[in-house]
């Protein structure tokens, strides 16, 4: 059975593996002080266009979230999130666990907007309530869509003149800024957000995120936050290697392309079939609304997750592709919709 779950069931990109086993025998300091994770910081920093950021490297995404976000907020302040964000749905309550709340905003789309913050600091005058101080994104959301260059100016430009801090969330950056509809690239982000963070884990590392942080303020004595949550690794170098890798040359964004391509030939198929879908959404991960009974004959040979009930009839799926997906998986799921379809026409 083939899975469209998730971008991270596959291992690793064979070049990472091959980096790691000829570093094996190598001696270096630990906890990030090794060559490797030096040099993997100065070519982020080279691609990121900026030499005064701070990179840490750390395992996963939701250790990266709690030890940012728990970092950057005094004890009374919260962080604000689209309903459907990643904080909020999907980490077991790691961010309430440091203390810090989180509002949830309705939105339609998965992103913020400046007039959904406002909302969140109207809500809250006075010390008698928390006080909203982040905003959390995420590109691409978990829903698969993506900001503009414009929509992350104007939520920027809101964050600072109301002093809030611009967090994003980037497990699946790699897809966003090599999404056809993108107009932002990585060099752009420092200019935008506080901080970011550049994922790993989901393009074709074992693990590890960068964290890019941009802000002076925020940068103060974070290693010992990292240290404190658990993220410090004495093993460092094994983050160190995989970024050096994936940043040596255009890998990262090379797999990213990947993946969005392999998205792509599923729209193409289900948009000529006229399938509505629950959102638009221009990255990796696609949210088709099916007949029941398709999906069914579907899940006898593929993976995926049922995302929501849409009517007694229908229910949206997601459908993720990854660095790894094999393009004869794709065809061959296309050919199974296909066969489903027309064996039955009033499914669609």
């Amino acid at each position: 059975m083939y899975s469209f779950k998730d971008d991270y069931s596959e291992g690793a990109h064979p070049r990472i593996l091959q980096a790691l086993v000829e570093s094996n025998f190598e001696q270096e300091d630990g906890y990030g002080r090794d060559q490797f994770t030096q040099k993997a910081i100065n070519f982020l920093k080279e691609r990121i266009g900026r030499a005064n950021v701070d990179v840490h490297l750390l395992a996963g995404g939701t250790q990266t979230n709690l030890t940012a976000i728990s970092a950057f907020l005094r004890p009374h302040e919260a962080a604000i999130a689209a309903s459907t964000g990643h904080i909020l749905g999907h980490e077991t309550g790691a961010i309430e666990a440091t203390g810090h709340k989180i509002l949830s905003i309705e939105t339609e789309d998965g992103k913020l907007t400046p007039s959904h913050v406002k909302a969140a600091l109207d809500g809250h005058p006075d010390e008698h309530m928390v006080k909203p101080k982040l905003v959390y994104i995420s590109n691409s959301t978990e829903i698969g869509t993506i900001y503009s260059k414009s929509e992350l100016q104007q939520l920027h430009q809101f964050c600072r003149e109301n002093n809030l801090i611009l967090y994003m969330d980037g497990a699946r950056l790699g897809s966003a800024l090599c999404s056809e509809e993108n107009d932002l690239t990585l060099s752009d982000l420092p200019a935008l957000v506080d901080a970011f963070y550049i994922g790993g884990t989901k393009n074709g590392a074992l693990i590890g995120e960068a964290l890019v942080i941009c802000c002076d303020s925020l940068k103060v004595e974070f290693r010992y936050h990292i240290k404190q949550k658990g993220g410090l690794l004495a093993k460092g170098r094994l983050l160190g290697i995989q970024f050096l890798e994936l940043f040596r040359d255009n890998l990262f964004f090379d797999l990213a392309t990947h993946a969005n391509k392999m998205a792509e030939m599923l729209r193409e198929e289900m948009n000529n079939a006229n399938i509505s879908f629950l959102t638009q959404s221009p990255s990796n991960q696609l949210f088709p609304i099916l007949p029941n009974a398709l999906i069914t004959k579907l899940q006898s040979k593929y993976s995926f997750h049922i995302w929501e009930k849409v009517d007694a009839d229908h229910s949206a799926i997601r459908l993720v592709t990854s660095w790894a997906t094999k393009e004869d998986e794709v065809l061959a799921f296309i050919e199974e919709f296909k066969k489903g379809s027309k064996n039955d026409q009033a499914y669609l």
